[in-house]
C-alpha cells in the first residue's frame, strides 16, 4: 500500500525532489521508491501522533537533507 502510495507521491513537487536525490545516490528504481515509502510513513505516523494536518510548505522549509 505504501509502494502504491509512493508511485504517486514521486510525481507530486512535494516530494519529486526526495525522489530524485535517492536516484542521484545511485540507489535504484525500486529501492528509491521504497526508500519515498518509508518515509511517507514516517511523516502518516507522526502526524497521527501528534494529531496535526499535513502541512507541505513545512516540509519544503526544512532540512534539504531528509
Amino acid at each position: 500500500l505504501l509502494y502504491m502510495a509512493a508511485m504517486t507521491a514521486r510525481r507530486s513537487a512535494t516530494w519529486q525532489a526526495f525522489y530524485q536525490r535517492q536516484l542521484d545516490r545511485g540507489l535504484s528504481n525500486i529501492q528509491s521508491l521504497v526508500a519515498l515509502a518509508r518515509k511517507l510513513a514516517r511523516v502518516a505516523f507522526a502526524l497521527l501522533k501528534n494529531g496535526s494536518e499535513y502541512r507541505p510548505q513545512i516540509r519544503q522549509e526544512g532540512c534539504n537533507a531528509t
